[in-house]
């Protein structure tokens, strides 16, 4: 059975620390499907002109927020590279034409490591983390999913870390919804579940609340989204596994492409 591909929205970097429906949901997440041979995450807090790719046969963990409890900046999550899995990404993205950048030392974000400890806590299955480009269109981002399509029958699980609602200028300590909100996330629903690529490619003029949901100064964090589904393009299948709302709008959602 061919691994599906799967967008997280991480929240809070808190999430690592909390106990609440959707982090116990990521913790049986793995359950899902196979046990993958390795990880790829697109993430939301890596975001460059140029695409570029962790070289690393061990990896560090970034503390990229301030203001947290103590215990935040004790986590770690040691997962090694894959320097095999490099080259084959290497190979894709060359026989794609697309230029990347390798990196080396930069460590997993938090955008990477907060889900992960969720879904595989003993770090034990390799990651290497992709940037995202906030100023591609979502065709292209798409396009660069699509690339590494290929890696899910080699049993490489495939993930955009970002959020669909992610506004943290519109957020509060209200436990009701906002219905921007929930409307928003559910003209995505329906889109990701017809494949509409046109309509969601052109959701910055066709969603209802779009540049509440996904404002200008954070388009970081919906690019994972296309990045996760192109590389499922193979299958076009969507399936919401998860829908949540935290301090009013911040979306805690995740989508499983493909099988």
């Amino acid at each position: 059975m061919t691994i599906p591909s799967l967008f997280v929205a991480h929240g809070s970097p808190m999430l690592a620390l909390e106990e609440h429906d959707y982090a116990r949901f990521l913790q049986g997440l793995g359950q899902h499907f196979k046990i993958p041979k390795a990880i790829v995450v697109f993430s939301a807090h890596w975001d460059t002109p140029i695409q570029s790719m962790t070289m690393d046969q061990t990896h560090t963990t970034m503390h990229d927020f301030y203001g947290f409890p103590e215990e935040m900046y004790k986590i770690t999550y040691p997962a090694l590279g894959d320097p095999e899995l490099n080259k084959r990404i290497d190979e894709l993205f060359k026989k794609n034409n697309l230029n990347y950048t390798p990196v080396r030392d930069r460590g997993l974000d938090h955008g990477v490591w907060v889900i992960l400890q969720k879904l595989y806590p003993e770090a034990n299955i390799p990651v290497i983390e992709l940037s995202v480009d906030s100023t591609r269109s979502p065709k292209e981002q798409y396009n660069i999913g699509a690339m590494l399509a290929e890696l899910r029958k080699e049993d490489v699980l495939i993930i955009g870390s970002g959020g669909l609602v992610h506004n943290l200028r519109t957020i509060s300590e209200g436990a009701q919804t906002d219905e921007w909100a929930a409307e928003f996330d559910h003209w995505i629903a329906v889109e990701l579940e017809e494949w509409d690529l046109k309509s969601l490619f052109d959701y910055r003029q066709k969603a209802p609340f779009a540049d509440q949901a996904v404002p200008p100064y954070g388009l970081e964090h919906f690019a994972p989204l296309f990045y996760a589904m192109g590389a499922a393009d193979d299958e076009r299948k969507a399936k919401r596994l998860f829908q949540d709302y935290q301090y009013g709008n911040l979306s805690l959602n995740c989508w499983m492409f493909g099988s």
